[in-house]
Formats: C-alpha cells, sequence, structure tokens
C-alpha cells in the first residue's frame, strides 16, 4: 500500500509498455476479477459518483512511470509527504458526502435500518472484486430508473408549462454546476482499487475498461440529463426526483430503485476511506479487528451527517470545487507531466497542459460563486404544477406558463 517510508511494490524503470503489472501477483492472489466485473465497479461508481475518461489513465500511466500502485503512493512519489498528506485529506472527505438517500416517510428510520442490514455488511469486504455483481445489479437498477425518465417525458412533458428563454445554453452562474459535475464526475479515489483487482492488470487493459465504463457513463448520464430538462425545462432540480410529485407511484418506484443504487454504490467509496486510514496510521495493512472498527466508525459518521442535513445543495457544490476538482483535473495531470520524460508536444502532455489550469480555474471561482451565491433549498417541497388548483392560473403570461385544464386531470390519469 501506498504510505510514506513505503518502497513500490515495483521497481521504477526507464522504459515500459502496456503489458506490465502494476500491482504484484502475490499481493493481489485471490483477489481479482474479470474484466466485465471490473466494469461493472467502475460503472458503478460512476453512476453512484461519475468518472473522467482521460485522468483516469493518466493516473495509471503516472502509476506506471513510478512504479507504484496506488494513488496515494503515486502522489507520495511525485510531491513527497505534502502532497500525499493533501491527497489523504481529500480523498478521506469525499466518501462522508455519499451515503443512503433519504425517502420522504420514515427517513430517518429508513437510512438506519439500510445501513445496519445493507451497507455495512456490503462494506466489511475485504476484497472490492466480490463487488462486481453488486455493482451489476446498481447497473441493472440504473437502467431502470433512466427507463421511468425517458416515459416521463412522454406522457408528463406536455402538460410542464416551458420556462422563458428555455433553450439558452448557459447562463452567467454555469460555473457552479461544474463543481457539482466534478462532485458527481470522479472515481479516481477508488481506480486503483479497481484496476488491482484485475487479473493480470495492465496499462491497455485498464484502457479499454475505462473506455467502455466511460462511453456507457456518457450514454445514460446524456439521456438522464436530456429526458429530465425536456420534461422541466428552467424548473429542473438538481436532484431530478424533486420535480415529480408526490403521488407518482411510477417515479415512488424509482426513488426507490434509486436509494438502493445508493446502498450499492457506498461501500466502494467506504473501501477508499479505509485505506487512507490503513495507509496513514497503520501501514497499509489492518487486523480483522481493526477492519472492523474501523469500518464501523466510518459508516456511523457518514450515517450520522445524512440523518442530520438532508438539503446538500451548497455541500456538493463545496465539495465539488474543493476536493472533486483536485483529485480530477490538477493531481492527475500535475503527477503526470512532472513523471512523465515525453516531449512538450506529446498529445498527453498537451492535454494534460490543459486540464491541470481548468482544474484551478474551476476550483478557485467555483469556490467564491458557491459561497456568495448559494442555491435555495428545495428539497422535499412539492412543484406548484403538483397542486390540482394550478389549472386556475390558465390567465396567466401564457409565455411562462401556457396551463390549460390538461393540468386538472395532471394528478388523476397521468399519474395513476
Amino acid at each position: 500500500m501506498g504510505y510514506p517510508g513505503q518502497r513500490p511494490v515495483i521497481p521504477p524503470q526507464s522504459h515500459r509498455d502496456d503489458r506490465e503489472t502494476l500491482v504484484s501477483e502475490h499481493k493481489h492472489k485471490g483477489k481479482i476479477c474479470r474484466q466485465s466485473a471490473a466494469v461493472f465497479n467502475v460503472v458503478n461508481s460512476i453512476i453512484g459518483s461519475g468518472i473522467i475518461d482521460f485522468s483516469l489513465i493518466l493516473l495509471i500511466k503516472g502509476a506506471a512511470l513510478s512504479g507504484t500502485d496506488t494513488y496515494q503512493s503515486l502522489v507520495n512519489r511525485t510531491f513527497g509527504f505534502p502532497g500525499y498528506l493533501l491527497l489523504s485529506v481529500l480523498q478521506f472527505l469525499y466518501p462522508f458526502i455519499v451515503d443512503p438517500e433519504n425517502l420522504l416517510i420514515g427517513r430517518h428510520f429508513i437510512i438506519v435500518l439500510s445501513t445496519v442490514v445493507f451497507t455495512l455488511p456490503l462494506s466489511l469486504y475485504r476484497d472490492i472484486a466480490k463487488l462486481g455483481k453488486i455493482s451489476l445489479i446498481s447497473t441493472v437498477l440504473t437502467t431502470l430508473i433512466l427507463g421511468i425518465v425517458v416515459a416521463r417525458v412522454v406522457s408528463l412533458g406536455p402538460h410542464i408549462p416551458k420556462t422563458e428563454d428555455a433553450w439558452i445554453f448557459a447562463k452567467p452562474n454555469a460555473i457552479q454546476a461544474v463543481g457539482v459535475m466534478s462532485f458527481a464526475f470522479i472515481c479516481h479515489h477508488n481506480c486503483f482499487l479497481v484496476y488491482g483487482s484485475l487479473e493480470e492488470p495492465t496499462v491497455a487493459k485498464w484502457s479499454h475498461i475505462i473506455h467502455v465504463s466511460t462511453l456507457i457513463s456518457v450514454f445514460i448520464s446524456i439521456l438522464f440529463a436530456t429526458c429530465g430538462y425536456l420534461t422541466f425545462t428552467g424548473y429542473t432540480q438538481g436532484d431530478l426526483f424533486e420535480n415529480y410529485c408526490r403521488n407518482d407511484d411510477l417515479v415512488t418506484f424509482g426513488r426507490f430503485c434509486y436509494g438502493v443504487t445508493v446502498i450499492l454504490t457506498y461501500p466502494i467509496e467506504c473501501f477508499v476511506t479505509r485505506e487512507v486510514i490503513a495507509n496513514v496510521f497503520f501501514g497499509g495493512n489492518l487486523s480483522s479487528v481493526f477492519h472492523i472498527i474501523i469500518t464501523v466508525v466510518i459508516i456511523t459518521v457518514a450515517t450520522l451527517v445524512s440523518l442530520l442535513i438532508d438539503c446538500l445543495g451548497i455541500v456538493l457544490e463545496l465539495n465539488g470545487v474543493l476536493c472533486a476538482a483536485p483529485l480530477i483535473f490538477i493531481i492527475p495531470s500535475a503527477c503526470y507531466l512532472k513523471l512523465s520524460e515525453e516531449p512538450r508536444t506529446h498529445l498527453d502532455k498537451i492535454m494534460s497542459c490543459v486540464v491541470l489550469p481548468m482544474g484551478a480555474v474551476v476550483m478557485a471561482v467555483g469556490f467564491v460563486m458557491a459561497v456568495t451565491n448559494p442555491q435555495d433549498c428545495s428539497h422535499g417541497q412539492e412543484m406548484f404544477y403538483c397542486s390540482p388548483d394550478n389549472f386556475s392560473l390558465t390567465n396567466i403570461s401564457a409565455s411562462h406558463f401556457q396551463l390549460t385544464t390538461q393540468l386538472s386531470i395532471l394528478n388523476v390519469s397521468i399519474f395513476q
């Protein structure tokens, strides 16, 4: 494991090819998985927490150049202990934002019950390869949720009034969305765990897995975003499920499926936090007793956070710009630029020179805008079009509402 003073598993070499493994065979004996299982683990992390294709491959290439096998050991070899400490803090904090989603009825009880029954047992695994089938279930449920969202474009979309300037591409506060998107599109902190679970891990095999996972994730994400915005235009909330009415039984089932996917995603995030603690305080190895104790502590703290906070808009923004942006854009690019001996005109170096300052801008500007222009929290509030009384607004500005008597049957026919 990567902790200060530890020697790399594979001695650094001046020339490496794509067939070289970064993880010792002995270390991961009995902890291997097929490429398909790795794809499901990555996609699960994508849909639950996201992905950036290029920088993920940069991480593995940087590991090959430095002879390391974890994100922490890569940064430690590249930037020394200060960089290692900064990365450990960022990786440790990130998963505490990702915890089982709440339901409207019996929220606290449901969170505690699902944590004890599902999240904790899954998080106690020592081998991330065993989560491959769990990730497959999460991916299937995500596809089912996508089907529900697509269906509601046809059945619900025509009944929702379109906002003014609904088709403007971006507004001045779009940079705030980049912070949330950075939070959503991150799984760099667990990519070494998934990579290490592969049988005969190589850069070429990892690149193939990342490309397949990225294509699947981009397809799902674009469909979600497009269908959601086509249905609600300017009324679209950060949490798309907030836009649907509470008496929509089909969407309620989708909410349940989404809660399950988050529960199945969190154990992967817990792996990372536990690894950080093991590397920093226990030399990379945990006994069975400490493994259980640390896992229980991590899950308990994350559950307490989810019980106390039910509106995470500003938290997601700050986490995205302060933690996700460095983990995605800045650190992988900086490591590769410092370690690579390729000429400056090499494509990877050019891309790294573009990604690194972009991440710095997102981090700085996003933080300022998140603090100075906090977003309102509408968690749990019914949208105006969910009330049967809104058919009375027919005479108000057709360009804004265009409500007809069809709204009066919105809760009678469409959602039944």
